[in-house]
């Protein structure tokens, strides 16, 4: 049981590493969040053709960032990062009500594809600081979310360009990060070594909420 323990423990506060797609419509905001995340600041973006790749290191967990462009001719190129990817970032540009549609069919078709199955979904109502902006409960019915019974999902309301929502987007994908660690475990359901499982993830996540902030 101690070896187990000590094997839980170093997999749950090890830093951890996870691949990350970020896809949406063209001008939804993509690229101005992946370099308010990298940078912290707001950096001159132009219409995304092909991707950009960067690393965003956030608390313990190291975020490989793919930002994919979102023009619809480039949108079938989507699928050829769709391997290995562990948490999907949809971002959706809260103000444009004529496309949000589109935007919940593009996302449906994505997560119908069988090597995104594994992943977790973390959606990001951009551009929360326009007046005219749909808010969550509203992004959240016109996309369909409340119909993927089978997916591990959240949506936040962000600004990129303020940052506001940005990092508790990550730390809700950090936080699954951690249940499927432990989900994943062989430990998990050995007897009496789930107890300890239960109470050392209930230290993390304190851990995570006190200290780490």
């Amino acid at each position: 049981m101690g070896l187990n323990f000590t094997k839980l423990f170093s997999r749950l506060f090890a830093k951890k590493e996870m691949r990350i797609l970020m896809v949406g419509l063209d001008a939804a905001g993509k690229t101005t969040i992946l370099y308010k995340l990298k940078l912290g600041e707001i950096v001159t973006t132009i219409p995304t053709i092909g991707f950009n790749v960067e690393t965003v290191e956030y608390k313990n967990i190291s975020f490989t960032v793919w930002d994919v462009g979102g023009q619809d001719k480039i949108r079938p190129l989507w699928r050829h990062y769709f391997q290995n990817t562990q948490g999907l970032i949809f971002v959706v540009d809260s103000n444009d009500r004529d496309r949000v549609v589109e935007a919940r069919d593009e996302l449906h078709r994505m997560l119908n594809e069988d090597e995104l199955r594994d992943a977790v979904l973390l959606v990001f109502a951009n551009k929360q600081d326009l007046p005219n902006a749909m808010n969550a409960a509203e992004i959240t019915d016109k996309l369909g979310l409340h119909s993927l019974r089978q997916r591990h999902w959240y949506i936040q309301s962000t600004c990129a360009t303020s940052g506001e929502g940005l990092y508790e987007g990550l730390d809700w994908l950090s936080n699954n990060i951690a249940n499927k660690i432990v989900c994943s475990s062989p430990y998990a359901n050995s007897g009496d070594d789930s107890i300890f499982i239960h109470v050392i993830v209930f230290i993390f996540m304190l851990i995570k909420t006190f200290i780490l902030i």
